[in-house]
């Protein structure tokens, strides 16, 4: 899979229940350059997922219906090149040692931070 879609830009896909906190994550994201897809339920992401292969995927762990665990290994399960990484108020120490983290609250300098580790060739807009 590619970096980033034919305009060089990284496809990300936003999984919260929470409209402040994918509103939040959108922005931050844009901001640094992204396509963003966000969803609210984890059945939504799946399809979303399968439809637009994005890059990175953001997922919260606490949510409705199929949690942010099973989620995870679903995506990873379906497409293992695609980095995922976990959102959520929990301590990191609950979250998935497999993948990535952003804690809660976080900032647009946090989320900055995981695209240059994540995806190569990013660069801050």
């Amino acid at each position: 899979m590619s970096d980033s879609d034919n305009n060089g830009t990284t496809r990300v896909l936003i999984v919260d229940d929470s409209e402040d906190q994918l509103l939040l994550l959108r922005t931050y994201f844009e901001r640094a350059g992204c396509t963003v897809e966000s969803v609210g339920t984890a059945e939504d992401a799946i399809n979303a997922f399968d439809a637009s292969a994005p890059d990175l995927a953001v997922i919260d762990l606490l949510l409705p219906g199929m949690d942010g665990w099973e989620l995870a290994a679903r995506m990873k399960e379906r497409r293992p090149e695609c980095n995922i990484v976990i959102t959520s108020v929990l301590d990191e120490h609950e979250y998935p040692v497999d993948h990535a983290t952003l804690p809660k609250p976080v900032t647009g300098a946090d989320v900055r931070r995981v695209l240059a580790e994540l995806v190569p060739g990013w660069t801050e807009k």
